[in-house]
């Protein structure tokens, strides 16, 4: 089969998705039509913003179809007029059986993450939270489980010490796209073997999870090791980010985020949380084995600051602590 006779429809939502969008379009396939979210309200006056998968989709001229429910009659007979070959999922949501086992050759997903580890919706911001050295991208076919599926392709890239989940992120996206072509073009030639995932399982390995991320699970824990608060940060570094409350004396509660910090190995009696400041150039906030030094911080309410710039306007009341 040649390149423009498979049909492939694409689904995606967000920037990650469009380098792989982009890679097929560029690369000469054939995106008979692609799948994305409706428009969302976003800015200061709520108005309807397309995803950027939308936004490239048009740019390119392909055709778009933005269905609420994908479970919907009328958009399930769109999607079956497109007679796709293929569909190719990137960063999208979970498909019902009546669209991913719709086209001849099936449906891949592309998940960011080294499976069968990190499955679930956050993997990037887990394998950085759990201080993993490497991690890396995957393409496996769609099956009534959730991101259980059979692999076709790995590729791994390694997690440095200054990375955080917006570099992972940006790094993961150029190696997907690539990913994602190499897959298409194992499927055309008809030279995929994929595997199933537990023959990518070591006996003696945990498999861990990468949930999605709620508030709740954002607030950093002053107890633990300065290390882990630093991986926890890094992983959720720039977005959502890690939060925590600083407690004044009066018992006022004042909600930070913390988006860069580095370690300072030093042993101490404060307590977890305790603040040790010079007013001027560094907060160092005392962990269960060492203090965890803040270098980029955000009241609420503020803009992101370095904190010698921060420093400069608040001044940290004796007594209070982070909680």
């Amino acid at each position: 089969m040649k390149k423009r006779d498979l049909r492939i429809v694409f689904m995606g939502t967000p920037e990650f998705a469009v380098e792989s969008l982009r890679a097929l379009v560029e690369n000469g396939y054939n995106v008979v039509g692609v799948i994305t979210m409706p428009d969302k309200p976003a800015g200061r006056g709520y108005k309807f913003q397309p995803s950027p998968v939308k936004e490239y989709a048009l740019s390119q001229n392909l055709e778009v179809l933005q269905p609420e429910k994908l479970k919907n009659e009328v958009f399930l007979q769109e999607l079956k007029n497109l007679k796709a070959d293929l569909q190719v999922v990137v960063a999208f949501r979970m498909l019902p059986e009546a669209v991913w086992a719709m086209p001849p050759k099936g449906t891949f997903n592309l998940h960011a993450a080294l499976l069968p580890q990190y499955r679930g919706a956050a993997p990037i911001n887990w394998a950085v939270i759990n201080g993993e050295k490497e991690t890396g991208v995957t393409t496996f076919f769609l099956t009534h489980e959730i991101d259980t599926g059979k692999i076709i392709f790995r590729e791994k890239i390694p997690i440095g010490e200054q990375d955080n989940a917006g570099t992972i992120h940006d790094k993961l996206m150029s190696l997907g796209a690539d990913l994602v072509l190499k897959t298409v073009d194992a499927i055309e030639n008809a030279s995929v073997k994929a595997l199933p995932q537990s023959e990518f399982i070591d006996p003696a390995e945990v498999l861990k999870p990468a949930p999605k991320l709620f508030k709740e699970n954002c607030r950093i824990n002053w107890e633990q090791p300065a290390e882990q608060i630093r991986n926890f940060v890094r992983g959720l570094s720039p977005y959502p980010a890690a939060w925590t409350e600083l407690v004044l004396p009066d018992k006022t509660a004042l909600s930070f985020k913390i988006t860069d910090t580095s370690i300072v190995e030093k042993t101490h009696t404060w307590p977890s949380g305790a603040i040790v400041t010079d007013h001027k150039s560094f907060v160092d906030v005392a962990s269960a084995n060492g203090f965890v030094r803040l270098l980029d911080i955000q009241l609420a309410g503020k803009k992101r600051m370095k904190i010698k710039d921060f420093l400069n306007g608040f001044k940290f009341p004796d007594g209070s602590r982070f909680e």
